[in-house]
């Protein structure tokens, strides 16, 4: 009855912050949490107003959402974090999946023919888990509270169970046909294969008993022992390549951030093997130059400035970026160079759109189920956490016994050697598949200054629009003068190189705009959304934290403290 309690008690909270969601930002004093789902959200305040630090609240939200948001929050898989410390110091955490051992750049092949169902679909499409570990090692360097305390919420969750949402039921219901051909997975996600209709109460004991074990024993509880064991006789069972001796050797690392300026502010974000700082940067370097504030949010002319910038900063990721670990030749600094900017500046038209080569290299598939949450504690340290299993619902393979799903990230990595062509295919040698190496990511947890104060904490799911998103909601801020709701809550759109295209929000652009761009030699497409960017802003003159929640997601939670 004790854990019944603190769920009924997590539910009731969060209704009183949701009210005040529209285009003027929650505000509070002394925390923030935001999340894409409202009882995580308020199990990191919990934890800030219990005394915890950001890195606190941020493994406590992590965990909650690994039971409340199965569709990308996880122990399974992995992602990023970047800490900025009241002091100013910044570290980036990397606890991206890595390749197994048994690994190899053509093993997405069967004969001569590449099997996107093999190199997405199957259980050699599952990379080492980082999640666990890299929280943990960011507990140890910047937590106060004990580990235990920080896991106890989400046993609660997974043993009693929370009650289901709308976006919660038709998701499931939407994903039970692909894990079909996976009997635990259906198990575990429906009523003997009826799915869960919302307001009912979903329970996860088998989960509850795995996340007991990383409580009591930290990473050695996943990546030792009975989880361990667990996962490497699935993998045995059905083809998968990770072994005990994969887990064991698993370690995350901590790397210097990506830093730039734009303008008066610092652009603190994720670096290699993350894309997105290093793609961020180069993108407002580029854009410094160029007064968009006078030319207005969503003038022909600004998004077409946008548009080019993005179309140089994603081609150089798919040409330069990769795992620095087995890239060390990578031109970082230069990508991010000011100089460098310039140079990209002078091949911009600003009446005529650039045409992006065919036959230069595509892409991968990268989906957009992916999960982000800021988080800024009484003392204005700062966490920015995006984490992922790649494929909503990851590769769709519960872990019997576990209760946990396994990612696909090992789609991340590119096709195979040679294998570029004008159908989407990418051979480009950085992000090669090998033994040990991590996946290349369009993860971009991101932290904003200015003048030596925080500013800002930003990130966002979304696949490849990932970096694009966080971009916007910057210049959202910064050149157009929109508060942090409405800097979210503006339209978006995206330009990734190849396809050769602007992908828009639908209703958000005007038509003559869209017109414009058009006479320019954009080719335009329209989509339902992108994104769902989760954001911080610390208003330095009222000394206020303000939240901005994207709607785009419905079940997040934007949710502070004065306590």
């Amino acid at each position: 009855m004790k854990r019944l309690s603190i769920v009924v008690v997590l539910l009731v909270a969060v209704t009183v912050g949701l009210v005040q969601a529209g285009n003027k930002p929650i505000r509070a004093r002394n925390g923030m949490v935001v999340s894409q789902n409202a009882i995580a959200s308020q199990v990191g305040i919990d934890a800030l107003e219990e005394g915890g630090t950001a890195v606190d609240a941020a493994v406590a939200t992590a965990f909650a959402l690994a039971v409340t948001h199965p569709t990308a929050g996880n122990i399974g898989g992995g992602g990023f974090l970047v800490h900025r410390a009241a002091s100013g110091d910044a570290i980036a955490y990397d606890f991206r999946e890595v390749a197994p051992a048994g690994s190899s750049a053509t093993m997405w092949f069967e004969g001569d023919q590449y099997s996107f169902e093999r190199h997405h679909l199957s259980h050699l499409s599952v990379g080492v888990p980082g999640t666990v570990a890299g929280l943990y090692l960011a507990w140890q360097e910047h937590g106060s509270l004990p580990w235990r305390r920080l896991v106890e919420p989400a046993i609660a969750l997974a043993s009693d169970g929370f009650t289901v949402t709308h976006d919660l039921s038709a998701s499931l219901k939407r994903v039970l046909q692909r894990m079909s051909q996976y009997p635990p997975s259906v198990a575990h996600f429906s009523k003997n294969g009826v799915p869960y209709e919302a307001g009912e109460n979903f329970s996860q004991p088998d989960l509850a008993s795995t996340l007991e074990r990383i409580a009591n024993e930290g990473p050695a509880g996943f990546y030792h022992g009975e989880t361990a064991r667990l996962i490497a006789d699935e993998m045995r069972k059905n083809g998968g390549l990770i072994t005990e001796a994969d887990l064991a050797r698993y370690e995350p690392k901590k790397r210097e951030p990506i830093r730039g300026t734009y303008r008066d502010y610092e652009i603190i974000s994720m670096p290699p093997p993350s894309s997105g700082g290093t793609v961020l940067v180069q993108m407002l370097n580029v854009l410094e130059e160029y007064d968009l504030a006078s030319l207005g949010f969503g003038s022909a002319q600004s998004m077409h400035l946008i548009a080019e910038a993005m179309r140089r900063g994603y081609a150089d990721r798919a040409l330069y970026l990769g795992d620095p670990d087995f890239n060390t030749d990578m031109p970082i600094l230069r990508l991010t160079s000011k100089a460098y900017a310039a140079e990209q500046r002078l091949s911009i038209n600003t009446e005529r759109a650039s045409v992006s080569s065919p036959t230069s290299f595509s892409w991968p598939a990268e989906s957009s189920e992916t999960t982000h949450f800021s988080v800024v504690d009484r003392e204005r340290n700062a966490v920015s956490l995006t984490y992922t299993l790649e494929f909503g619902y990851g590769s769709g393979i519960v872990v019997p016994g576990g209760g946990f799903l396994l990612n696909n990230e090992m789609g991340d990595f590119n096709a195979g050697p040679d294998t570029t062509n004008a159908d989407g295919l990418i051979g480009t040698e950085p992000n090669l598949t090998a033994p040990g190496k991590r996946m290349l990511s369009s993860m971009t947890p991101t932290i904003v200054a200015k003048d030596g104060q925080l500013f800002m904490v930003t990130g966002s799911p979304g696949g490849r629009t990932i970096i694009n998103t966080v971009l916007q909601t910057i210049l959202n801020v910064t050149d157009f003068g929109m508060n942090i709701q409405e800097a979210i809550d503006a339209p978006r759109f995206h330009h990734q190189w190849l396809p050769d295209r602007i992908n828009y929000e639908r209703y958000g652009f005007s038509p003559d705009t869209m017109r414009l761009l058009e006479s320019r030699g954009h080719t335009l497409r329209e989509v339902i959304d992108q994104g769902a960017a989760e954001a911080i802003l610390f208003n330095v003159e009222e000394n206020l934290l303000e939240a901005g929640l994207d709607g785009r997601r419905p079940d997040g939670g934007a949710i502070g403290t004065d306590q």
